[in-house]
């Protein structure tokens, strides 16, 4: 299939799964600890408007679990049919951490999910909240094991290879290995900021419409605060996960700020722009800021950070591919930041609400949290390669064994159906999203057949 054997197919066909997995946990974990809080402030302050944003913003939830509960699972089944060479070397390592997902986060979930969905009329309040605040804890449970199995595999430690096999010998090194603290404060933050900017661009949307009920007025003011809050901490957070980064990996900083050659022994500039070329082994057309590369990652003014050339060939992560995802990333992460500055500017006489402007930007910036985590995800994961963990199996060792025709079907197959499935799923998420949340006193009574009819 356009040339690609086999090995090339199966990393685009995982490459294509995760990506369209990983946005529906970003929502879900934003959205669950979101729902807590809007119930929190409903029975502190009994403003019907918390409870009316709520029982829209559920709808949206459910939907989403759904949909990333489905896409997670065929990722599971793939480490067997895809990648058993993986499996059979670190699969005692990966196993247990994804069972204990499932065992506690996955568990507490589905527990309280139909409490929190419909057990608005079986339980009291207190129960209810209660429910609410376990699905949001499940959802941050489940990023602490997944995390913690990726994080294994960058920056591996607390094990042993014993014939050709990786055996757990300290499971708390195993599970707070050197990157995991930054990975997972970094994969939480953007959950949070990603469903900020949906909450966001939803509202703007109404907004521009002329929708400006009170619960979207709400909504909107309280995606801004969240934005201005937790943007600038996690960019902070990305600077600390990229000198650790440095530390454990530092080859793939190299590709990164497409640095290749230290033989002159000047500071390393930073690369604004430019197209790092893998064959003649330099970045051409490069914009360079002197120094600033080894200030910002070796806070230093003369030393150099590592470069491409350091390292063997086949040990390069691909400069060309990862110096643009990362650049998009942190340009998204940047204008974020602005649009939190310039909401706190515009809430003098409440222009955030009237500004035609703003709120179209608002309403462009919603998928961009998204959009900066699957922009990180290759980063990390194409700055990972050739390894699959990282100095103890290429990831050319890890794949099964499949012809390019039975790939090419298999990953074909999967375009349709998650065009078609997820494609259908997004659409209707789109459609009650419009609909916009319903100020209506009697929404209580009719929660449970409003949600079990929709979903």
């Amino acid at each position: 299939m356009f040339g690609l054997d086999a090995f090339m197919l199966a990393r685009i066909q995982f490459a294509f799964t995760v990506s369209f997995h990983i946005i529906f946990p970003a929502i879900t974990i934003g959205l669950a600890t979101y729902l807590a809080v809007l119930e929190g402030l409903w029975l502190k302050t009994h403003n019907k408007d918390y409870k009316t944003l709520y029982l829209f913003w559920s709808k949206i939830f459910a939907i989403n679990f759904g949909m990333g509960v489905v896409s997670g699972l065929v990722m599971a089944y793939q480490f067997g049919t895809h990648w058993s060479g993986f499996s059979r070397f670190a699969g005692s390592i990966t196993g247990p951490l994804l069972t204990y997902e499932v065992l506690t986060a996955f568990f507490l979930e589905a527990g309280f999910l139909g409490v929190m969905l419909f057990g608005w009329k079986k339980v009291g309040r207190e129960i209810h909240f209660f429910a609410t605040c376990m699905v949001a804890l499940g959802t941050i449970i489940s990023t602490f094991w997944i995390l913690a199995s990726n994080s294994w595999m960058h920056t591996p430690q607390g094990h042993e290879i014993v014939n050709g096999q990786v055996i757990p010998v300290d499971w708390f090194k195993v599970i707070f290995n050197p990157s995991f603290p930054y990975r997972l404060a970094h994969m939480t933050v953007s959950a949070f900021l990603s469903s900020a900017l949906f909450v966001s661009a939803s509202a703007a949307w109404h907004l521009l419409r002329g929708n400006e009920t009170n619960a979207i007025r709400k909504m909107f003011s309280m995606s801004l605060w969240m934005l201005l809050l937790v943007a600038p901490i996690q960019a902070f957070i990305g600077d600390l996960h990229g000198l650790n980064t440095l530390e454990y990996q530092p080859e793939k900083i190299a590709a990164i700020e497409g640095h290749w050659d230290n033989s002159n022994g000047k500071p390393t500039p930073l690369i604004l722009f430019g197209l790092p070329n893998m064959d003649t082994e330099q970045t051409d057309y490069a914009i360079e800021l002197p120094v600033l590369g080894s200030l910002i990652l070796k806070h230093s003014l003369t030393e150099p950070i590592p470069a491409l050339k350091d390292f063997p060939k086949d040990e390069r992560p691909n400069s060309t591919v990862i110096f643009w995802s990362f650049r998009i990333m942190v340009g998204l992460g940047l204008l974020m930041i602005l649009q939190g500055v310039l909401g706190l500017i515009l809430r003098r006489n409440e222009q955030v609400y009237r500004s035609p402007a703003f709120l179209k930007l608002s309403l462009f910036m919603g998928p961009s949290g998204l959009i900066a985590i699957l922009a990180g995800w290759f980063t990390t994961e194409i700055g990972r390669q050739p390894w699959v963990v990282y100095g103890l199996m290429k990831t050319k060792d890890a794949v099964s064994t499949h012809g390019d025709l039975t790939m090419s079907v298999s990953l074909i197959t999967f375009f349709v159906v998650y065009s078609l499935v997820f494609g259908f799923g997004y659409f209707y998420m789109i459609r009650q999203i419009q609909k916009g949340p319903v100020d209506n006193d009697h929404l209580s009574n009719h929660t449970t057949d409003t949600i079990s009819g929709r979903i």
